[in-house]
């Protein structure tokens, strides 16, 4: 790792990952070791919780393109070591979020994937990624349905 280029994003925007029968298999252990790592340390790096997660989905019968997007990620790790959560103190204490949808990314069932995160104060306190339970029709459906669940979490932490 201590030769390798480091990356600037998680993954490569324009990465779709599929199931690709085309590409040769893996070892399955040490795919399933590698990504449950990455999922440990998404704890304290919430910003390669969407790249592991897309990786996580492949861990039965992961071929070597999968393989390639998961060494990509320790790669941007080694060049993003400065980043992390931080906690400040404040007397300020107004609550705010924050949240996006895409519209349909998931390819197999269309299903939106939405995320937020919540701050009190400068204190980031909650975040959240997943997909919709529902396939929106639109992308203002989908933008409709994570500000609803996005509201629903702050009157959450308000009480």
């Amino acid at each position: 790792m201590d030769d390798a280029k480091s990356m600037k994003t998680s993954m490569h925007p324009s990465t779709t990952l599929g199931l690709d029968e085309d590409s040769p298999d893996v070892d399955s252990t040490m795919y399933q070791g590698m990504v449950g790592s990455l999922l440990y340390l998404t704890t304290s790096r919430p910003d390669i919780m969407f790249s592991v997660c897309v990786c996580a989905k492949f861990q039965v019968r992961p071929k070597e393109v999968h393989l390639q997007a998961v060494k990509h990620i320790p790669r941007y790790l080694k060049g993003t070591v400065n980043l992390g959560i931080n906690f400040y103190r404040s007397q300020n204490f107004s609550l705010s979020g924050y949240c996006d949808a895409d519209y349909a990314r998931d390819k197999w069932k269309r299903k939106s994937t939405n995320g937020g995160c919540h701050f009190l104060g400068r204190c980031l306190v909650s975040w959240t990624r997943k997909r919709q339970s529902t396939i929106a029709l639109s992308t203002c459906e989908a933008e409709y349905i994570v500000a609803g669940q996005c509201l629903a979490q702050l009157l959450w932490i308000k009480h």
